[in-house]
């Protein structure tokens, strides 16, 4: 765990200044779909069949991508997107928010400027709230949609396993249950997972590290499952390269390994009947109920080599309709999908329902 830990954190800091010229996408790359007439790679098969928009959004002038890590949507359709900000960029907000159309409306967050990683959204009452993953100062915040603070969770001093010794603490994504409870995975610090109450109470732990079942390596991403007659919470557990369903009180109920088709498991999104999963190792899966992969979008492994190899290359140099580092993915309220990767210099792509 600590080798992949250095590995992606040197990553960060690698990116050469020779590189900076080409952060931005050419206008007519971006818009060759929408307005010359040309079509973006086709990805898929059968009802799960996309067209394959790299850059379908990018930001204002000023703010350059960092790495793009999060992905949500609200109720009126707008994208909120989570970067890590360029260390060029002249702007530092970390939050970008465009509408269902692609079309800038506002940023916001420079607070979160170098830890921007998890972002989820959900209704509570009247209104809808960010739970932002802070991986640079160890915390999660909940803010509005404008991004006023609400409150912030820093070390979980309440939960034993880190009371007992300084231990590392450091977020990477957030699941809400039914009843208001939601979950924070400890993925880039000590791998437990942890469960709190809408108030914000510790109710205890789901998992803690390990490699057997009901232990967690790298616990990325994680969602409550709405698709079956009870919901289930489902776990990234990246470093084990493997899904593992609990029950919403922390019963282990399954662990899926799929070596051939699903590798490094980073986040879900469900809607209707399917469910989608980035995979860091050049691909994003659609799965079935029983989390088994139905189709592989993009995949471009046999291009890519080694995971994150890639990442100091240019635009110029990404392959068309493969993917390199899928960081997380969501379902727009229209049936497409939304990509975000972990790139030095970003990148959003649209796979549209073909």
């Amino acid at each position: 765990m600590a080798t992949h830990k250095q590995t992606r954190r040197s990553f960060l800091t690698t990116c050469s200044a020779a590189a900076l010229a080409t952060t931005l996408p050419s206008a007519f790359y971006v818009q060759a779909s929408d307005k010359s007439g040309a079509r973006g790679a086709v990805v898929g098969s059968g009802a799960h069949t996309y067209e394959c928009v790299h850059d379908w959004l990018i930001p204002p002038a000023g703010l350059v991508w960092g790495d793009t890590h999060g992905l949500c949507q609200d109720e009126q359709g707008n994208i909120y997107v989570g970067h890590t900000v360029h260390k060029s960029s002249m702007r530092g907000e970390a939050i970008v928010v465009f509408d269902e159309k692609g079309r800038f409306l506002r940023a916001f967050g420079e607070g979160f400027r170098g830890g921007a990683h998890g972002l989820k959204l959900r209704r509570e009452g009247k209104d809808e709230f960010l739970y932002h993953c802070d991986i640079n100062r160890c915390r999660v915040v909940k803010t509005t949609l404008a991004g006023e603070e609400i409150w912030v969770h820093g070390y979980p001093r309440e939960d034993a396993s880190y009371a007992d010794r300084p231990i590392e603490f450091v977020p990477t994504n957030v699941a809400f249950a039914p009843n208001g409870d939601f979950y924070v995975g400890d993925g880039y610090g000590s791998n437990h997972m942890l469960r709190y109450s809408l108030s914000g109470k510790f109710l205890g732990e789901i998992a803690r590290p390990g490699h057997g079942d009901g232990e967690l390596d790298n616990p990325h991403g994680q969602w409550v499952d709405p698709r079956g007659e009870t919901p289930l919470l489902v776990v990234a557990d990246r470093g084990n390269r493997r899904i593992q369903t609990f029950a919403l009180d922390g019963t282990h109920l399954k662990t899926i390994k799929d070596e051939a088709r699903l590798r490094m498991p980073c986040n879900f999104h469900t809607q209707g009947e399917w469910m989608v999963c980035p995979d860091l190792d050049s691909q994003v899966c659609i799965l079935d109920r029983q989390y088994n992969v139905v189709v592989q979008l993009g995949d471009g492994k046999a291009e890519n080599g080694d995971v994150g190899s890639r990442r100091p290359q240019t635009r110029s140099q990404f392959t068309a309709g493969k993917f390199i580092t899928p960081h997380d993915a969501i379902f727009l309220h229209n049936g497409d999908i939304l990509v975000a990767e972990w790139l030095p210099i970003g990148r959003i792509t649209l796979l549209r329902k073909a």
